[in-house]
Parts: structure tokens; sequence; C-alpha cells
């Protein structure tokens, strides 16, 4: 990953998938050891946090059904979507290992993603008495195959709240993953080896005020564009 390279923001609409991009559809297996941008969203583009404690609720059920499969590197919850990045682990969870082909190890990834789903709709339409569907039926997800693709997936991420015009400035969106990544107290991301990738902290740090420059230059990053 270049330091000062050029951003490519359209390459992270997760909703509106280039040909230039290697995207994975929402039935495609997670792998072990893949790295995927994962995403969804709320049917009709409702509010999946209302409050604090939601977006605490759902970082707590994630920790819950993902953690124990896939290492996560950085993620968003910008009002009626989320993203995430995530490595699958391997070798293969043994506690979710089963005949040793490819479908009966990947079926229980994809179902603990529908198990966070189910758990978290069910308490916020008890929450907020409401019925039906909360997110949309299938969650995307985009392989992850080079640092630069790393740099600007992680850039995306964090900055998905200003792009949307949530906060001014992503880097005081407490939803995201960015303000978690810099201290230096315990965290269940992949802090060590994003810094790593990025050069470390100071770099880290450049890189994003990069990301932020471009997203003022370019408002048109800034407006409803129908994806996420």
């Amino acid at each position: 990953m270049r330091c000062g390279a050029v951003i490519d923001f359209r390459r992270w609409l997760c909703f509106r998938p280039k040909t230039n991009m290697r995207v994975a559809n929402t039935y495609e297996d997670l792998l072990p050891g893949n790295l995927y941008h994962i995403c969804n969203r709320s049917n009709n583009k409702e509010n999946l946090f209302i409050e604090h404690e939601n977006y605490l609720y759902f970082l707590h059920l994630w920790k819950k059904y993902i953690s124990p499969v896939a290492d996560t590197f950085a993620y968003s919850l910008p009002g009626n979507h989320f993203h995430f990045l995530i490595r699958i682990k391997e070798p293969y969870p043994l506690a979710y290992e089963d005949s040793g082909t490819t479908d009966t190890i990947v079926k229980p990834i994809v179902q603990r993603f529908s198990n966070l789903f189910n758990a978290y709709a069910k308490s916020f339409n008890k929450r907020y008495n409401r019925t039906g569907s909360l997110f949309q039926e299938r969650f995307r997800r985009k392989i992850i195959d080079s640092d630069a693709d790393l740099g600007e997936v992680i850039f995306y991420i964090h900055a998905n709240a200003q792009r949307h015009g949530l906060i001014d400035d992503f880097r005081k969106y407490v939803h995201s993953s960015y303000s978690s990544l810099l201290p230096e107290n315990a965290t269940l991301l992949m802090r060590t080896e994003v810094m790593k990738w990025f050069g470390w902290k100071d770099a880290f740090i450049k890189h994003h005020e990069l990301y932020r420059k471009a997203l003022i230059d370019e408002k048109k990053f800034l407006e409803p564009l129908g994806d996420d």
C-alpha cells in the first residue's frame, strides 16, 4: 500500500458492484483464510440503530456469533447498514468441522451470520414494537486480495459515516473501529496486523487524513447514491 496513493471511492460502493472488482455474490462460500468486506443494510433503509445501546448489543452479538470463526480488522455502523472487514479463521475451528468437504465446512459460517441477524432483529422488534424482517435477506461480501485493496477498504469503512453526511469528520464517529484501533487498550480487533499494513500508527493516521481531505474535495461522495 503506497502512502499518498489515489483513493478510488467507487470501488467500495458495496451495493453497486463494478466489473473490475472481485465481488462474491450473496450465495458464495466464505472460505478459511480469505479476507472479505462484509456489508448489509436494513429493509427499506430503516434505521438499524436508534439508541447507543443498539450499537453495543449488535457488537455483543458479533462477538458471540462471528468472532469464533473470523478475525475482525475494521467496522462501521452508520445508521441503516454496516461494514466489516474480516478474515475467516484457519485452520477452521474444530468445533465447527464436519466431514471435511467444502460444503460442510462453510455452511456454519454463513449460518452464524444468519443467527446474528435473527437475534438482533428479534430484540430490536421487541424493543420498538416492530414486526417483520429487519435486514435484507442476504449479506454481500467482497474478496480482498491485494494490499492496495486492504488500504482502500479500511479507508472506505472508517469514512462511511462522513460519506453519508452523518458527521463532518469520520474520525469523531464513535460507532466505527477507527478510534478503537488507535489506543493501546485491549481489543478484539486485529490491531497489530492493521498497523503493520499501514506502516504503524503515524502512517495509519496520515492515510486516513488523506482520505478525509479527498472526501471534502469530492463532495459528491457525501450525497446519497442509493448504495452504502
